[in-house]
């Protein structure tokens, strides 16, 4: 090649494959741009041919993507929180308000500005509830505890 020597195109193009790592998600980038660079260090000392680097870029991205497998693998991401995904998890716990009447049957509550099925303790329209679980979209309730006077 005239001008740059393949090595340091080697070793531009896993800096460039770090840099888009960083812009995007996964680790798998990290593995093929420390395999450019291997490469091209090699390249560097010893003077291959380009068949001989493309054939040590494949045995290196091929040993650096096993070994990060086998590191992260083991590593799973811990979520912020556990029913970050879980819409109807979020709901447990928190207050509504009993729009008809909720027995064992069924009947309505208002959860912020909307109605939802429920059944679960007796409760008259307007009493507070708690809800304390949710089956398909129908909250499962209990009598909110009372605030002392």
């Amino acid at each position: 090649m005239n001008g740059i020597d393949q090595g340091w195109w080697w070793l531009i193009g896993g800096v460039l494959l770090l840099i888009a790592e960083v812009l995007a998600p996964g680790f798998f980038l990290l593995f093929i741009g420390v395999a450019a660079m291997v490469t091209g260090v090699f390249v560097l000392l010893f003077d291959f041919g380009l068949a001989p680097a493309l054939a040590l870029f494949a045995i290196y991205t091929a040993l650096a993507v096993y070994l990060g497998r086998k590191v992260y693998a083991n590593r799973p991401v811990a979520a912020s929180s556990r029913h970050l995904n879980d819409r109807s998890a979020q709901l447990i716990g928190r207050g509504a308000v009993a729009v008809s009447v909720i027995d064992g049957d069924g009947g309505r509550v208002r959860l912020g500005d909307s109605e939802w099925s429920a059944r679960g303790a007796s409760a008259q329209p307007g009493d507070r509830v708690q809800i304390i679980g949710v089956e398909g979209n129908c909250l499962i309730v209990e009598a909110a505890p009372k605030l002392p006077a």
